[in-house]
Order: structure tokens, then sequence, then C-alpha cells
């Protein structure tokens, strides 16, 4: 068995400290991710609600802002889900396949899985006061 010598210990404790470093600028790095794509979750409530005011105001159905907002809340969950942000992913995933068409939930089905944009951007507002006080 050979013996750690002192310039091996050196540099073993070198990677060391090395390494942990990383690790917390990962941790710092995932934090951010977080704080971007619950931000961009508050980007895309109030988008949708802009859209929801036009469609009540003028009621003319613009199946491409629905094509772009069934996009927008489908790559949200993904993001969501990848960072580990469940319970929000599957709301963005729902509204997601809402907006893709509307017609496929009953009122009902949407009231039970609490997808109401004012409580989407409240959740998200909660988990970004949570991420930046840590």
């Amino acid at each position: 068995m050979a013996l750690i010598t002192d310039i091996s210990l050196w540099a073993l404790i070198k990677h060391l400290k090395l390494w942990l470093n990383n690790l917390r600028r990962a941790g710092d790095e995932r934090k951010r991710q977080s704080v971007r794509a619950l931000r961009a979750v508050i980007i895309a409530a109030r988008g949708t609600k802009a859209y929801l005011r036009k469609l009540t105001a003028t009621a003319k159905q613009d199946y491409a802002q629905e094509a772009k907002l069934a996009q927008t809340w489908t790559e949200l969950g993904f993001v969501l889900k990848d960072l580990g942000l469940g319970a929000l992913a599957k709301r963005c995933d729902i509204s997601g396949r809402y907006w893709a068409d509307p017609q496929q939930f009953e009122r009902a089905f949407l009231d039970k899985a609490d997808v109401g944009l004012a409580r989407m951007e409240q959740l998200a507002r909660q988990l970004v006061a949570e991420i930046e006080n840590k």
C-alpha cells in the first residue's frame, strides 16, 4: 500500500476544494434556472390574461395565439419538471394541453386541477420568494 505523500495529499485537498466549489456553483446555477423558469410562468400567465381580455372584448378567437400559448405552457411544464418543481409543472402541462384544444377538458376537471392563472402566478411568486430567501 502506497503512503500518501505531502504532495499527493495537497493535490487531493486542492481537488476536493475545487469539487466543493463546483458543487456549490451548480446549486446556485440550479437556483437561477428555477427562478428564470418561475418568472417565465408569471410572464406566461400575464400574456394569457391579456389574450383572454382581448378574446372577451372582440369575441374573435386567434388560433395562432392559442397555439403559441399551448407551446409556451407545455415547454414551461417540461422545464419545471426537469427542475423538480412537479406540482407547478403539472399545472403548466394541463394549461398547454388546454390551449392546444380547449374542448378536451370539462370545467370541473380544470377547477380541480387548480390551473387558474392567478393561482399559477401566486405559486410561481411563492416559489421565487422561497428560492431567493435560501
